[in-house]
């Protein structure tokens, strides 16, 4: 991965995510793979990939496209939170730090443990199986401090999920968020809406407020790079 010299962090977004059903485009039901949107910021030795949502593979394959870059450049993963969507390419770096909010790793560890459970009890292998991958991943991960890295801030988003974050990368002239879910879509900005799956839609819809009122620029969870409204045209 070429590695020019640089004093504040660079943003590249390495893949465009989509919702597996949008309601704002009249989906009721899946109709696609879902898979968030996978953003790398670098600054000075730190290359921080965040929310590889497609398998290991196609994220490994998306680097090379995008910056001529590979899994072991990584040094860091970050998960906006700890859906599916988010996490399912990070196995194909092991060699870097795992980030979660750690709200988020605090709220989804109990109720693994206790579907773990359940399905052991119920005798369902298959299941139980998925559940111990997702307990072991979900250890692996850190919480993720208030800064990463210079100019890499992690931004509490609460409401898509309980512990729910966005990565707030600040330069000379803007200021970038990655929002996750929080912010889903070109639509959902435009339009002031939560997805509708989110586990607190008043939460998530402050957060979206808060959201919007810090960054100049913010890339969604399942879209591309997007100017706030009240600072540009999205």
């Amino acid at each position: 991965m070429h590695r020019p010299q640089q004093h504040e962090p660079t943003v590249r977004i390495i893949s465009i995510g989509t919702l597996a059903a949008n309601p704002l485009w009249e989906e009721r039901v899946p109709v696609r793979t879902g898979h968030a949107t996978t953003t790398l910021v670098e600054t000075g030795d730190r290359r921080i990939l965040i929310d590889p949502g497609l398998p290991g593979q196609i994220i490994a394959a998306r680097l090379g496209e995008r910056c001529n870059g590979a899994p072991a450049d990584i040094t860091d993963v970050v998960m906006t939170s700890y859906k599916p969507d988010m996490r399912r390419g990070v196995g194909a770096f092991p060699g870097a730090d795992w980030w979660i909010g750690a709200a988020e790793r605090e709220g989804v560890g109990v109720p693994l443990i206790g579907e773990l459970k359940r399905a052991e009890d119920a005798g369902d292998d298959e299941l139980a199986g998925m559940l111990r991958r997702d307990i072991a991943i979900l250890q692996r991960c850190k919480p993720m401090p208030d800064t990463l890295a210079p100019g890499v801030d992690c931004f509490p988003l609460p409401g898509v999920t309980p512990g729910s974050i966005g990565v707030l990368v600040l330069l000379r002239d803007a200021t970038i968020l990655i929002a996750g879910d929080c912010v889903a879509t070109r639509e959902h900005l435009a339009q002031g809406k939560v997805l509708p799956t989110c586990v607190d839609i008043e939460a998530a819809q402050a957060s979206f407020g808060e959201a919007i009122e810090i960054a100049d620029r913010i890339i969604p969870g399942r879209d591309n790079l997007l100017l706030v409204p009240s600072r540009g045209s999205a």
